[in-house]
């Protein structure tokens, strides 16, 4: 296992790139520790699997050092880094059978034949492989031929980090949670180095430690799933992470309040002290499970009119029209919600101000 680092890491496929839009990867400076469960999360095309390809040596970046360890292995191929990675779609050999499959990577490297036959049986052991060992791969279900490639990287003791790419997507639904499960259970005995690729916010805040979340080539933040849900530093973060998304209304400061054309939103002192002297574009975010939305006027409320009601089942989304702007707010099954004119009130201790799309905090806050 290692320390992963990347100093100043950029990546282009061009051979010219003029600035930043010609970047894959733009300036990232990031450290993965020894031992840790991670998630790269982001939608397609914002540089998650060019990142995983520079750690593992399939990509070599433009610019900055990778570093394993306080090493800088710029050049080091995949196998020389000691990585094993694993793929969307399952590698293996199909007319072999599932124990071959998972030795092939020890017999490759010499390993002796009793420590082959241990921990080969100790993998599909853990992975629920053992009835299929006699198989061949090729007449396995499609989440078993996964897990024989997820054992493939597992199989080895020694390896630096094992990295996922989208390992789950080929999988059916219903499937999926027990793989998850499966892989945070192996993380839990094992203490692997893992890194994991996905596009779906439940795999990576159900499977990693800490979120990588990624936005147009960047790292917009790092965090714990609680971190990302009550202190996105990003708009792309509120948005992102959470069903719905934060919702985010373009704002003004006046003296005590967040003025929203017409409405006043009333802002906590420490919050509209930090926001008067700003100049950049500034929105108010907050997330729609801390509105509350009444059929009475109430100290605080601002009038908006009901839009769209959607039964969850555990809970309804009520869509509502806010001086021309949409907002969602979350409503418990069991509380009524008006038709037509309605209250809604902004906790202000709910309440995030962004300017130009990072979040507002005052200096030297750790949140």
């Amino acid at each position: 296992m290692a320390r992963i680092e990347f100093n100043e890491v950029a990546h282009s496929y061009l051979k010219n790139p003029k600035g930043d839009a010609d970047y894959a990867l733009k300036r990232i400076h990031n450290a993965w520790e020894d031992g840790g469960a991670y998630a790269l999360l982001g939608p397609s095309g914002c540089g998650k699997t060019t990142l995983l390809n520079i750690i593992s040596g399939l990509v070599n970046p433009s610019k900055g050092k990778v570093l394993y360890d306080g090493r800088e292995v710029a050049g080091l191929s995949p196998e020389k880094r000691n990585i094993a990675q694993v793929f969307q779609f399952p590698v293996l050999y199909d007319t072999m059978t599932v124990f071959d499959n998972l030795a092939f990577p020890l017999r490759n490297r010499g390993t002796a034949k009793a420590e082959v036959e241990k921990r080969v049986r100790e993998v599909a052991e853990i992975l629920d492989l053992t009835h299929f060992l006699n198989q061949r791969a090729a007449g396995l279900a499609a989440d078993a031929k996964q897990k024989i490639s997820l054992g493939r990287g597992l199989v080895r003791s020694n390896v630096a980090a094992i990295l996922f790419d989208e390992p789950l997507t080929v999988i059916d639904p219903h499937l999926k949670w027990h793989l998850r499960r499966k892989l945070k259970e192996i993380h839990e005995q094992l203490k692997l180095t893992l890194i994991y690729v996905t596009h779906d916010q439940v795999e990576a805040l159900t499977f990693a430690d800490k979120v990588v979340v990624m936005y147009e080539g960047e790292i917009v933040q790092t965090g714990t799933p609680e971190d990302l849900f009550e202190n996105p530093e990003h708009t792309f973060v509120g948005y992102f992470i959470g069903s719905p998304g934060m919702n985010f209304l373009p704002c003004k400061i006046d003296g005590n309040m967040a003025r929203i054309d017409g409405a006043k939103i009333p802002l906590d002192e420490k919050t509209a002290v930090m926001a008067r002297n700003v100049r950049e574009k500034l929105e108010l975010g907050i997330r729609p499970m801390y509105l509350e939305v009444t059929p009475f006027a109430v100290e605080n409320g601002v009038p908006v009119q009901i839009v769209l009601i959607e039964d969850q089942g555990s809970h309804k989304i009520v869509s509502v029209k806010l001086a021309g702007q949409l907002v969602r707010a979350v409503v418990p099954e069991d509380k009524p919600v008006p038709e037509g004119k309605a209250w809604i009130v902004f906790p202000q201790q709910k309440i995030k101000l962004f300017a130009d799309k990072r979040l507002l905090k005052s200096e030297g806050a750790t949140l």
